[in-house]
């Protein structure tokens, strides 16, 4: 059985987020899906992403994470 590591998109409500220029790739890891987030959440932020959730097979593993510094 694989897994399917997945995020989720927030907005500054935390309503989730779809839609063009946000990615749904499903990644193999978790190791996979952090890397890959931790080279693209400056472009997140950009498209107007206020946090993140990270899914495992459907289920919450952490998150919501803002990336927007604390004030």
């Amino acid at each position: 059985m694989s897994d399917a590591w997945t995020w989720t998109y927030l907005d500054a409500e935390a309503n989730e987020m779809t839609g063009e220029g946000l990615p749904t790739t499903a990644f193999p890891s978790q190791s996979d899906a952090e890397n890959w987030f931790g080279e693209s959440w400056h472009e997140l932020a950009a498209k107007g992403v206020d946090a993140v959730s990270l899914y495992r097979d459907g289920q919450l593993v952490y998150g919501p994470m803002a990336l927007q510094p604390a004030e």
